[in-house]
């Protein structure tokens, strides 16, 4: 079996977010970058999956150098190989673009991570890229075991969560408790340096352009409309919206 683990790379949940005034943008001055937490949890359960069926896993990040550090971390941590896409990608869709080609080109049985990422928390692009592969998805899946051709998964959903049987291959999003997190051992420090980094070109072909991104949150109107009353939200939506 062939494991996919796709990992972002996040501000730390202690660091000081500011917004560059020039591009809107996070500014990434003085941050500190860490997998998302999510992420590692997928990356936990594919290792443990390994080491109890001899799984092949390979982690892929799309973005630019500056997260190699944070790659050679998941390799010390036991995945066996890693695949860079170089670039700076500006939506979900252009990153799930990213890794819908490399998977064709490179067929996997499993692709795995987190449920959404802790900086924008869009949590779409497991589905995107499912959708372009054509494989099944889940999403948050708590727990993942191997059964037979297939896979035996607690999803959560509203109220609690279900047990399903998913056929191979699928996309998963990952989230707690499907495994714990683990610490690279010396050993597992020791043979990362000499594991290579393979890198790729990000296609840069997005045809998706932020226009505007302001929200004042002052500004939400918090108005309760009775399910009865839909003539009165379409009122608001023309009069203090501009939307109808």
């Amino acid at each position: 079996m062939k494991i996919l683990v796709c990992i972002s790379c996040v501000p730390d949940t202690t660091s000081k977010i500011a917004i560059d005034p020039l591009t809107s943008q996070i500014s990434s001055q003085g941050l500190t970058f860490i997998v998302g937490p999510y992420d590692d949890y997928a990356l936990s359960r594919a290792i443990e999956i390994k080491e109890s069926s001899g799984a092949e896993v390979i982690v892929l990040h799309v973005g630019g150098s500056d997260s190699e550090a944070l790659i050679r971390k998941c390799l010390a941590l036991g995945a066996d190989s890693a695949v860079r896409i170089d670039g700076n990608p500006t939506s979900s869709s252009q990153i799930a673009s990213a890794i819908v080609a490399y998977v064709e080109q490179n067929p996997m049985d499993l692709i795995l991570m987190g449920k959404e990422s802790i900086d924008y928390n869009s949590g779409i692009i497991h589905g995107l890229v499912a959708g372009g592969l054509g494989y099944t998805h889940f999403n948050p899946v708590m727990h993942l075991d191997i059964e037979g051709e297939g896979l035996n998964l607690e999803v959560e959903m509203d109220g609690g969560k279900m047990e399903v049987y998913c056929p191979l291959p699928a996309v998963l999003g990952c989230q707690e408790p499907i495994a714990e997190w683990k610490i690279p051992s010396m050993r597992g420090i020791m043979t990362a340096r000499t594991k290579e980094i393979v890198v790729l070109t990000l296609n840069s072909d997005n045809h998706i352009q932020l226009v505007k991104a302001d929200i004042a949150e002052t500004a939400r109107k918090h108005t309760m409309i009775p399910a009865e009353n839909a003539e009165q939200l379409i009122d608001l939506l023309r009069t203090e919206t501009n939307v109808l």
